[in-house]
């Protein structure tokens, strides 16, 4: 190493003599300085079968690819997408689901048993005039026949056409002072 011979690769290096340029000192070389083998390992970006494969597309910055790999990092990205896509849609369901079930436990709270059931308008049950209690078409008892019919009769009383008529119907009639 400290003899006046270069190495054989510095060796190589063509040096070109102008007064304008000045040439730095030849550099020394440690001590634990190793050539590389002469076999190289298989390449990075070779296949399997040892062939390279051809770095087509090259970048801005440098960086090339080959359209295998620029066609399965598309399909990565677009695999990924999608799945974010089901993702934002499970949680929007997710939380429709949420509010249309606290809206109905509201419902609930405010009127328990209401949407529980299949009748939502409350009619009274009609009775026919010639209906009786056993649903044979006679009546069960006389006495029940006596009951109904004067029940009939205090309900088809005249209804008055005055307010002031009916408010004395109700709170008795008052005598002006």
């Amino acid at each position: 190493m400290y003899n006046d011979r270069p190495h054989p690769l510095l060796a190589q290096i063509p040096l070109t003599v102008s007064p304008f340029i000045s040439l730095p000192s030849a550099p020394t070389l440690p001590y634990t300085y190793k050539p590389l083998p002469s076999t190289l390992p298989p390449s990075a970006t070779a296949d399997g079968n040892g062939n390279e494969r051809e770095k087509i597309v090259v970048s801005q910055s440098g960086h090339a690819a080959s359209p295998e790999d620029i066609i399965a990092s598309c399909q990565a990205l677009q695999d990924h997408i999608q799945k974010l896509h089901e993702d934002a849609e499970r949680t929007i369901r997710e939380w429709e689901d949420n509010l249309r079930e606290e809206e109905l436990a509201e419902k609930r709270r405010v009127a328990p048993g209401w949407l529980d059931r299949e009748e939502k308008i409350l009619q009274p049950a009609k009775v026919a005039a010639g209906s009786s209690v056993d649903g044979q078409g006679q009546s069960a008892n006389i006495m029940d026949q006596q009951a109904e019919d004067s029940s009939r009769a205090t309900m088809q009383q005249p209804v008055p056409t005055r307010e002031g008529d009916e408010l004395d119907r109700a709170f008795g009639s008052m005598t002006m002072r």
